[in-house]
């Protein structure tokens, strides 16, 4: 989708495409309702903005339709474009047995800790980065986990809402 279709397009077939990037409703009124945008930077730097407004409600809202950290498949409430995101931002974790193993772990005690799933924007990160970031995500404080998993569900929406754009715009015109 190009920025001239983004603008033209129905409330309701927009409203999903940014369910697709983030299940939290304000983000998305709130950009079909600054619409229309004069380039797709402009777009993408009023959903950043907005992302930052986020309240912890809204995120843990969202967190519940997110598949754990190494879970290929993901949740059946998610809609296939969803599933078809989390592989692709999933792809680089191996699925041997040990990673299973010490990713489970990891998640349960994240879990049991946070009381919500371990969020990290996985794109491009490999199985031992992924660990290493949760063993040492352990260690923070519930206020520095809100501040972190915030700006992680801010760049999986962002990296989700780029993707949906077309990729032959330049996003500098």
């Amino acid at each position: 989708m190009n920025i001239e279709e983004f603008n033209q397009a129905s409330s309701e077939d927009l409203t999903t495409m940014l369910k697709h990037c983030v299940h939290i409703q304000r983000w998305s009124d709130e950009i079909l309702s600054q619409r229309p945008f004069g380039n797709t930077q402009a777009l993408m730097d009023f959903a950043k903005a907005q992302a930052s407004t986020w309240t912890w409600l809204e995120i843990a809202n969202a967190l519940a339709t997110h598949p754990r950290i190494g879970e290929k498949k993901a949740q059946a409430v998610l809609s296939e474009k969803e599933q078809a995101f989390s592989h692709q931002e999933q792809s680089a974790i191996k699925q041997s047995t040990e990673t299973q193993l010490a990713l489970l772990q990891g998640n349960i005690a994240y879990e049991k800790k946070f009381g919500h799933i371990f969020l990290i924007r996985a794109m491009g990160l490999d199985q031992v980065e992924i660990l290493q970031a949760l063993k040492y995500r352990l260690l923070n404080d519930p206020e520095t986990e809100q501040r972190i998993v915030k700006q992680q569900l801010g760049e999986i929406a962002m990296l989700r809402l780029n993707q949906e754009l077309s990729e032959d715009e330049n996003l500098n015109d």
